[in-house]
């Protein structure tokens, strides 16, 4: 049952990979790994058929190599550097010595102390991984505390095989040690694959998240992402009365850009301008892109004069032609501020592309800030007396 659900978990982690391997790291690695598992399970099934040190010797090694390949798998998940030379070195060792306690110099409790040993290296250094590098969440306290575990009964399993004898530890005799290991050893190979899946599930739903809410291209906000940002922000500033501010920022003759240096060329225009705009903006600010070349940026806590000098940061970090990797491109931006705690951002927007529209036709790279709309002014009361007043 460990063998076929292995083989099941494998091939759920492996659709995992080929979806989301860009943005959750590490389930190539564990995909393989249990694969190994599987395979070591199948030559120890075929002690009797094959030749039973040669299965015995691809059974260490396969499983070597599966425990090592998850250690790999999470510390590409925690987006650390894959300890290759650990890896390599710890298997090659263990193979070495599990094959001079079987073939040299026979001697099952050292066999079994070595492969303990050298498989607790691998669970130790997960654990250490997750204790430096893990998140703060019930899912990556839930896959440390697991592995602590197997660490215990791997570590315990080979103190045994050199104090106790290897009756002790023999998982083909009926013992309660042995059989208590066999157990937590099965167990704990499918837990710790769901413990890992569960944390990887967790960062998937983050990804999907970020989706919905970012643009794919530029990495900024979306209409939907900006929308709720823009809520958050007017819910702050409505409670203290501070301004908020809008600029849209529109590319001029982005077509152009296109049509003479293809697409692939403009796309690394808008990823230049996206990048520029965040990097002129402050940590409370939000920049989203509404579609084409057309970027929205929601200044938060700022007045118009203080919109205008980001606007000209904005201006002056884009490609400037010669010498630079990019075309050149300037950029028309409009800005509005909230003319009162009724007004929409539909009417905000509206009021700010106005602005933009106006950039353009008085001639493009250049600012212009709307003008913020009078309120609107109570009309005269009629006089009581009326008509019955002499002339």
């Amino acid at each position: 049952m460990t063998t076929l659900m292995s083989g099941a978990m494998s091939i759920v982690m492996y659709s995992c990979h080929n979806s989301f391997g860009d943005e959750v790291k590490g389930l190539g690695r564990w995909a393989l790994g249990l694969l190994c598992v599987v395979g070591a399970a199948v030559a120890f099934m075929l002690r009797d058929t094959l030749p039973p040190k040669v299965a015995l010797m691809a059974t260490n090694a396969l499983l070597f190599w599966g425990i090592g390949l998850s250690m790999i798998g999470t510390q590409e998940f925690f987006g650390q550097p894959p300890s290759w030379r650990l890896f390599h070195g710890t298997w090659l060792a263990g193979v070495l010595g599990v094959g001079w306690w079987l073939l040299v110099a026979p001697d099952f409790m050292a066999r079994v102390a070595t492969f303990s040993f050298l498989a607790f290296v691998f669970y130790a250094a997960q654990v250490r991984l997750v204790l430096r590098h893990g998140a703060r969440h019930f899912s990556t306290r839930f896959f440390g505390a697991l592995l602590t575990l197997q660490s215990a009964v791997v570590l315990s399993r080979g103190c045994l095989a050199l104090l106790s004898g290897g009756a002790s530890v023999d998982v083909l005799l009926d013992s309660g040690v042995a059989n208590l290991y066999l157990a937590m050893a099965n167990f704990m190979a499918l837990m710790l694959t769901v413990a890992f899946m569960t944390m990887a599930t967790r960062r998937l739903q983050t990804v999907l998240e970020s989706r919905s809410t970012h643009d794919p291209l530029t990495g900024v906000l979306n209409r939907r992402g900006f929308a709720r940002a823009y809520e958050r922000q007017r819910a702050l500033l409505r409670r203290s009365g501070r301004p908020l501010t809008l600029m849209i920022i529109d590319l001029d003759h982005f077509k152009l850009v296109n049509d003479k240096h293809g697409h692939l060329m403009g796309d690394r225009v808008l990823i230049h301008v996206a990048r520029a705009i965040a990097q002129a903006l402050r940590e409370i600010d939000a920049v989203a892109r509404f579609g084409g070349e057309e970027f929205v940026v929601l200044l938060s806590d700022a007045e118009p004069p203080s919109a205008v000098q980001a606007a000209e940061r904005i201006r002056a970090a884009l490609p400037g032609g010669p010498g630079h990797r990019l075309p050149a491109c300037t950029v028309s931006i409009g800005i509005a501020s909230h003319a009162s705690d009724e007004e929409s951002l539909d009417g905000l927007l509206a009021r700010a592309d106005a602005a933009l529209y106006r950039a353009k036709a008085n001639g493009r790279d250049r600012v212009e800030v709307s003008e913020t709309p009078a309120p609107a002014t109570a009309p005269a009361p009629a006089s009581a007396a009326g008509s019955d007043n002499p002339c």
